[in-house]
């Protein structure tokens, strides 16, 4: 997956359908970002300017607290990112965004996509279910913090995305899961 029309079907499918000519009109403000594993696409105190997918590779979305480096989210192909709530205020984010191993990014600029939404209705409807997917995202992760073991919360993340499993270091995987590593360590063992 590594062209703009496969990056804008892959848009369409997790969102909403789009006529040829829409395609065309997203293809044209797409852009490319090419990123060496430990490259920050954002970071933190920079304004959020893309609403962006993983083409090839993985990313993470991570912020610093009490010098503790803490893992929000993870995406690789075809996974769709972005610090939300720096995108949508255009203000500075919290959040600094990783390449965990070599990655391609196509990514909508914010100023060209809001200008397209002020045009185009499919392209204001795909961009409402780009929102309520992340809205439904965030809703699911608070709910697995507060409801859910450890261990379940391992095993949902191990069921639903196992290339993060597979291909995150371990640490950034505890630290999202919102365990220690020993904990993570732990749970993957079956002791907990």
């Amino acid at each position: 997956m590594d062209t703009k029309e496969e990056i804008i079907r892959q848009f369409e499918a997790q969102t909403a359908p789009l006529s040829p000519e829409t395609h065309e009109k997203l293809a044209n403000i797409l852009v490319r970002f090419e990123l060496a594993k430990g490259d920050l696409f954002l970071r933190e105190g920079e304004i959020c300017k893309y609403y962006s997918m993983v083409a090839q590779g993985m990313i993470r979305l991570f912020y610093d607290k009490n010098g503790r480096d803490l893992t929000e989210h993870f995406s690789y192909e075809k996974g769709i990112f972005v610090s939300l709530e720096s995108y949508f205020r255009q203000t500075p984010s919290y959040l600094m965004i990783e390449a965990l191993e070599p990655t391609v990014i196509y990514s909508f600029p914010h100023d060209q996509l809001q200008d397209l939404m002020r045009t185009n209705h499919e392209v204001e409807h795909m961009y409402c279910k780009m929102l309520e997917n992340s809205l439904i995202e965030s809703q699911q992760k608070a709910d697995a913090c507060r409801f859910e073991t450890a261990r379940e919360r391992y095993h949902r993340l191990a069921t639903e995305h196992p290339e993060v499993v597979k291909r995150a270091p371990l640490i950034h995987i505890a630290s999202r899961l919102g365990m220690t590593p020993e904990t993570l360590s732990r749970v993957r063992a079956g002791l907990l």
